[in-house]
């Protein structure tokens, strides 16, 4: 097994970003925003965020055969991720998002999901030696719920540890939230989990242990601009954020999970995996875009906050 080889099953999208002065209310039209259009996808941008931080990455998900499609197969591949399980969808188009961003930094994105409703447990069998030979598998949830508790099932089964970013928030199957070494929610997403409504660390605090009692091995609360809280069976500890001029925040969690999966892959303790992780979306936010804006290792290591 490799310790710095993770496999991402996940979305890929295309996203649509438009920046103005304020997010609009229901029935207004802004005018005079800038207009791009970057490669996203919860997916997609924690397996670029992991590859450029020196992770053996493997990436499983299902594009559109489109325009959008092919440019993203090939930007994987100029990230020295391994494309090999990069499906393509003859009836369904590209994932795309329409991302609004304003000048706080704060984002509503509206996504149209494609091919990636169509990653099937079939899709995933075929990937199933590469699953084997990982150290971590990491998911989110733009793609089937079916597809994820199929591939965790399989995962466990080979002795790979699964790690779960629920974003966005859904219901899990008592089975699905067993079969998780780590579970990575915000605080919302963790109120979707374990009913308990996150405010303040002791709120998290309690979330984190009722998500525990679920059958989750370890459960990390991402708290914003306070941090994530780290919750296993040994500590129970905030580990501080740092402190930057966010210019986007759009893949701050992209990122975060993509650091946080490479750090443990490498046998980084808890705390040193999440400073880590918290380095990475700290610096990611500091520029526009998803994947464009995910640091290098470099980086990481010499960024001054």
């Amino acid at each position: 097994m490799n310790t710095n080889k993770i496999v991402v099953i996940g979305s890929s999208n295309t996203d649509l970003v438009i920046q103005t002065d304020h997010l609009p209310v229901p029935g207004e039209t802004i005018l005079g925003g800038n207009f791009f259009m970057n490669p996203g996808g919860k997916g997609a941008n924690q397996a670029v965020a992991a590859a450029r931080l020196g992770g053996n990455v493997t990436f499983i998900c299902k594009t559109g055969k489109d325009i959008f499609g092919k440019q993203s197969q090939t930007l994987f591949q100029q990230e020295g991720i391994d494309t090999r399980y990069v499906f393509y969808d003859p009836t369904q188009a590209s994932g795309v998002a329409l991302i609004t961003v304003d000048k706080h930094a704060e984002n509503c994105i509206a996504v149209a999901l494609g091919a990636n409703s169509c990653l099937m447990p079939e899709d995933v069998e075929k990937a199933k030696d590469a699953i084997a030979g990982a150290e971590i598998v990491l998911m989110q949830l733009e793609i089937p719920m079916q597809t994820v508790e199929y591939a965790a099932r399989m995962a466990n089964e080979s002795g790979t540890k699964v790690v779960l970013n629920p974003a966005p928030a859904a219901d899990l199957s008592d089975g699905l939230l067993k079969s998780l070494y780590l579970i990575t929610p915000n605080e919302t997403e963790a109120e979707r989990i374990c009913g308990k409504k996150v405010t303040d660390i002791p709120s998290a605090i309690e979330a984190a242990r009722l998500i525990r009692q679920k059958g989750v091995k370890n459960v990390i609360i991402t708290l914003g601009a306070k941090g994530a809280l780290v919750c296993t069976d040994s500590l129970c500890e905030v580990v501080p954020s740092y402190s930057v001029k966010a210019v986007d925040t759009t893949a701050a969690g992209d990122n975060f999970n993509g650091a946080l999966c490479i750090a443990l892959a490498e046998g980084q303790d808890w705390i040193s995996a999440v400073q880590f992780a918290n380095k990475a979306a700290a610096i990611s936010v500091t520029r526009a875009g998803a994947q464009a804006s995910a640091p290098t290792r470099e980086e990481v290591k010499s960024y001054k906050f």
